[in-house]
């Protein structure tokens, strides 16, 4: 759900809480600050970057029915 502590170093390139959130504002990456005062990034944040970075797959909807059709 949250990057761990060593993912969090890995990524902002610092063990201190207050240079994490120095660096995760300069990166422009959103986070929360927990009641410790660490500051914590969802997964999610991460991997929707990227995943918005790739060249998104068309694809075309139909419906699998078709409207009931009254007899005339």
């Amino acid at each position: 759900m949250f990057l761990d502590a060593e993912e969090m170093a890995d990524l902002t390139g610092y063990k201190q809480a207050s240079k994490q959130i120095a660096q995760l504002k300069q990166q422009k990456i959103p986070f929360h600050i927990n009641a410790a005062g660490h500051p914590k990034v969802a997964r999610a944040i991460l991997e929707g970057q990227r995943q918005a970075a790739e060249k998104p797959k068309t694809a075309t909807w139909s419906p699998a029915w078709a409207a009931n059709r009254v007899p005339t």
